[in-house]
C-alpha cells in the first residue's frame, strides 16, 4: 500500500472517530446534567406528573410528553397520506417533464427555515383556525398542520426511493396476470416497499419531535394536558427552548432531564429507522 493511501486512511479514521466521540461527549454531558434531579425526585415523579411549576420546585413533564405525542401523531396523520400519495405519483405516474417541476418544489420545502414555517402558521393557519374552529387558534392542530408540511420532503423522498427500488419484474408479473396499473400499485408495489415507507414515517416522526421554533410559534405553549386538538399545548423541545435562557439550579437540571427523555425517544426512533431501512425492498 502506498504511503499517501495510508495517510488518507488515517485521516478518515480520525474523522470517523471524532464524529463518534462527539456523540458520546454530547450524550455524557446531557445525562450527567439531567440524571441527578431525576434520581433525586424519582423518575416516575418526573415523568408521571403534569405539574410544571419551577418557581415552587415542581418539575413534572407528563403534560409536555403528551403534548409532543399529540402534535407528532397529528402531523403524521396529516402529512403521511399526502407524502405517500405524492411519492406514488412521482414514482409511478408522473412523466419526466412534470417530475422535473414537482421535485424541486418538494425539495424546496426541506430548505425553508423553520422560523418561516412559524411565520406562515402565525399569519395563515392560526387566524384560519381562530375564525372557523373553537379556541384562539394556537393549538395542537395548528402545530400538527405546520409539522405535516415540514415532514413532507422526508416522507416523499424516502418513500419514492423505496417504491422505485421494487424490482420491475414484480410490476411486469402483476400486469401479465391481468391486474390494472392501480391494482399493481396497491397490491404489489406498496406492500413490497412497505419497509422503506415505514422508515420514512419514523424519520418523519423524528423530525416532528425534534422541531422547536415553528412549534413554539403556533401551539400556545401551555404546560397543561390539552383536552382537544383545538387547545394549546407545549412540547418537550419547546419547553427547553423557552425556559433555558433564564433557568438556574434545579430548574436548569430539570430542563436537561427533559433533554434526556427527548434523547431517549429520538434514539428509539433512530434504531427503528435503521431496522426498517435494512428491510427496504423485501417482500414477505
Amino acid at each position: 500500500m502506498r504511503s499517501h493511501e495510508k495517510w488518507v486512511q488515517g485521516i478518515l479514521f480520525i474523522l470517523a472517530t471524532t464524529a463518534v466521540l462527539t456523540v458520546l461527549a454530547i450524550t455524557f454531558f446531557i445525562f450527567s446534567e439531567g440524571l441527578p434531579i431525576m434520581v433525586d425526585r424519582g423518575v416516575t415523579g418526573f415523568i408521571g406528573s403534569t405539574r410544571w411549576e419551577p418557581l415552587s420546585g415542581s418539575f413534572g413533564i407528563l403534560g409536555m410528553i403528551i403534548g409532543t405525542i399529540q402534535i407528532t401523531l397529528g402531523a403524521i396523520a396529516l402529512g403521511v397520506p399526502v407524502g405517500l400519495a405524492c411519492a406514488v405519483y412521482l414514482a409511478e405516474i408522473a412523466d419526466r417533464r412534470l417530475e422535473k417541476i414537482l421535485r424541486p418544489g418538494i425539495e424546496l420545502l426541506a430548505g425553508i427555515p423553520s422560523v418561516v414555517y412559524g411565520f406562515f402558521g402565525l399569519s395563515v393557519v392560526v387566524p384560519f383556525l381562530r375564525e372557523h374552529f373553537p379556541g384562539n387558534g394556537f393549538s395542537i392542530l395548528a402545530g400538527s398542520i405546520i409539522l405535516a408540511i415540514m415532514i413532507l420532503p422526508t416522507v416523499v423522498n424516502i418513500s419514492e426511493n423505496s417504491i422505485r427500488s421494487v424490482p420491475g419484474d414484480y410490476r411486469s408479473a402483476s400486469l401479465a396476470l391481468g391486474a390494472s396499473h392501480w391494482q399493481t400499485i396497491l397490491r404489489v408495489i406498496l406492500p413490497a416497499a412497505r419497509s422503506g415507507i415505514a422508515a420514512s414515517v419514523i424519520l418523519g416522526m423524528g423530525r416532528a419531535i425534534g422541531e422547536t421554533m415553528a412549534v413554539i410559534m403556533v401551539t400556545g405553549n401551555v404546560t397543561k394536558v390539552a383536552g382537544s386538538i383545538f387547545d394549546p399545548a407545549r412540547t418537550l423541545t419547546g419547553n427547553i427552548a423557552i425556559e433555558m435562557g433564564y433557568a438556574a439550579g434545579e430548574h436548569r437540571e430539570a430542563l436537561f432531564a427533559t433533554g434526556v427523555i427527548l434523547f431517549l425517544i429520538i434514539m428509539v426512533l433512530n434504531f427503528s429507522t435503521t431496522r426498517f431501512s435494512r428491510k427496504a425492498g423485501d417482500v414477505k
